[in-house]
């Protein structure tokens, strides 16, 4: 929990690169210990991720974002203190009801998927897909070019019904695929890290915190109340829904407090309830993720997929039965999650102070030991360099997506639900001996398809909207210019 909030704190890297890392580390302790060591992290991160944000305007990790928008104003006004106090609570709070929620709803969904079959499992996770194209991404287009080029990127490697080879261009090293791990630090620690040095940012000089400025006011402590839990509502929400993610999640519960708060008038000059909102959600969003991921093996985003694949790598295969079989993995980290709430609350005040004199730390000293450590973990997994090659190679790629907009996320998790994708439908498609009717024949299956249309035509109906107001604009642009 400490290294994820110290790696949240620090701007640029965020948790994907730490789990990355210490993924391999995973193979040699007990599948609830690789899980509870893996989440402490993603849970330290966004913790952190809310320093950087309001002491240097610069999110510590994407879902922090939105808290520079009132963060930051409230650190120059002279109010970091309290800023830094309201995201710690709200991340608790948020954390908390999230957990009520993972403990209530995970036997639930848990009842429901066991009536999943190939047919069903393929329409959720063609809806996953779609949700993150078309939610989690600006551009819904793009978001699709991206899912579609990860689920191509899966392809690569051995069909494993026929055994042939296939896109691997005759070599060997790519008979078993491209690696996860490999494939997601490229895309998001090493382009990260171009990023970063190419811009030629230096690190900055934070102020000083003390923790006798952090307490709020009794008025501060009812306006933040609400917000909290809508923001705690949000995050749920987006943490459910594959492909999501809790950066939706932060993103949603800011607007919606804004359309609701008495107070939305001060919102983006240091309204304490734009950091509530948003704070909270993402830490909810966080635990909550875990409800599809254990219940139904869908990740919701791509650190939830390598938390996923360190219980795969266990022989624990995520889905129905995984409660049912395992029970003392999925308690045994519920009282993790508790303990993990707690330990970051009492942690987070002490260590502020820490955390801030980390952020003056030259770049040109931190990210070539982050470039170091992502090569050598990549190394450790198959003792491969040609691993370490691809590492680089899409560092490289997701540099150039990043410079034209493309987002990554949903190629990651296109690449994650490629091949379980390609698999049911398969599946599917042999047990209804090639009739496609049975996906729409099944009404879970035709549910979650029908779900996924409305997806794609709310998308296209947005699509035109902008269009035309876009088309309008130009028009009378061309007129007063005439």
């Amino acid at each position: 929990m400490t290294a994820g909030t110290a790696v949240g704190v620090l701007p640029g890297i965020g948790p994907l690169v730490a789990i990355s890392v210490l993924f391999p580390i995973t193979f040699h302790v007990p599948p609830d210990a690789a899980v509870i060591l893996l989440a402490g992290i993603y849970f330290g991160a966004q913790y952190g991720g809310s320093t950087a944000s309001i002491l240097l305007n610069l999110p510590g990790t994407a879902s922090n974002a939105v808290t520079c928008i009132d963060g930051y104003p409230m650190a120059r006004d002279g109010r970091a203190g309290k800023a830094l106090f309201m995201t710690t609570i709200a991340s608790f709070f948020g954390g908390t009801v999230s957990l009520i929620a993972l403990m209530i709803f995970t036997p639930l969904i848990v009842g429901i998927a066991l009536k999943f079959g190939s047919p069903e499992y393929f329409a959720l996770m063609v809806l996953g897909l779609i949700a993150a194209a078309t939610l989690a991404s600006s551009s819904p287009l793009r978001g699709i070019v991206m899912v579609v080029l990860g689920v191509l990127l899966s392809l690569v490697g051995t069909d494993v019904n026929t055994g042939a080879y296939r896109f691997t261009f005759g070599m060997s090293s790519l008979a078993d695929g491209l690696g996860l791990v490999p494939l997601a630090m490229g895309l998001f620690g090493v382009a990260e890290v171009i990023e970063r040095l190419v811009s030629g940012r230096v690190a900055g000089k934070p102020e000083t915190v003390g923790l006798k400025s952090m307490l709020l006011t009794r008025d501060e402590t009812r306006r933040t109340f609400m917000p909290m839990v809508r923001g705690s509502l949000c995050g749920i929400f987006s943490g459910i829904l594959p492909g999501a993610g809790p950066s939706l999640g932060a993103f949603l519960a800011y607007g919606l407090e804004k359309r609701v708060s008495p107070n939305s008038a001060n919102f983006g000059k240091g309204a304490i309830e734009g950091i509530a909102a948003p704070e909270a959600a993402n830490n909810a969003s966080v635990q909550a993720a875990f409800i599809p991921t254990l219940s139904l093996g869908i990740p919701g985003d791509a650190i939830m997929a390598l938390i996923l694949g360190a219980l795969v790598v266990h022989g624990i295969q995520p889905g129905p039965n995984v409660i049912p079989q395992n029970p003392e993995l999925f308690w045994s980290l519920v009282a993790s999650f508790w303990i993990a709430n707690i330990l970051l609350l009492v942690l987070n005040f002490p260590l502020i102070g820490l955390w801030v004199k980390m952020l003056t730390i030259p770049y040109s000293i931190l990210y070539p030991a982050v470039i170091m450590f992502i090569c050598a973990g990549v190394f450790s997994l198959r003792l491969s360099g040609f691993d370490v090659l691809i590492v680089l190679l899409f560092g490289a790629v997701g540099y150039f997506f990043n410079l034209v907009r493309l987002p990554t996320a949903p190629l990651l998790l296109g690449f994650i639900l490629g091949t379980p994708l390609e698999q049911h439908l398969r599946r599917a498609m042999i047990i209804s001996r090639g009739d496609a009717w049975v996906f729409l024949e099944r009404p879970i299956s035709a549910v979650l398809l029908a779900l996924s249309a409305l997806l794609i035509l709310g998308a296209m109906a947005a699509a035109l909207i902008r269009l035309r107001r876009g088309g309008g604009m130009s028009r009378r642009d061309r007129v007063r210019e005439n």
